[in-house]
């Protein structure tokens, strides 16, 4: 069902010191922050050779990701992504077989659909399914 990791995402508290460390320090190829109201977030994407590392920074008072840094005061990984071919399939999938999916599909980052399914469902790991 699943195909290749999309991205790996990482909540930072400052995303200008994030793209600094990625940028200057690494070397990597870095995009301008891109703010999507929508999902509480500010991000920007590290392109590698075989994935992207997304960051994430909250992006007003009920930002999803404000909880995890709270108990992650310097940031960490916060979610991976998967692509699948099919959305609406592999919600099907995740609900038979018994695993909590978060809210309904919605437009994500790179303009696809995308759906979270609850870390607790996963080792602890929250996913994020994205069509292609």
């Amino acid at each position: 069902m699943i195909g290749r990791l999309n991205h790996v995402a990482i909540a930072v508290p400052d995303l200008k010191v994030a793209i600094a460390a990625y940028r200057d320090v690494l070397g990597a190829d870095v995009s301008e922050p891109s703010a999507l109201p929508e999902h509480g977030v500010t991000v920007s994407f590290v392109t590698l050779p075989n994935t992207k590392v997304e960051l994430l920074e909250p992006l007003g008072g009920k930002s999803p990701i404000l909880s995890f840094l709270e108990k992650n005061r310097n940031g960490g990984i916060h979610h991976l992504c998967f692509e699948v071919s099919d959305i609406e399939a592999a919600l099907e999938k995740m609900t038979a077989e018994g695993k909590r999916v978060l809210g309904k599909v919605r437009t994500g980052a790179h303009g696809r659909p995308v759906v979270f399914v609850h870390p607790g469902d996963f080792q602890g790991t929250l996913i994020e399914l994205e069509q292609v």
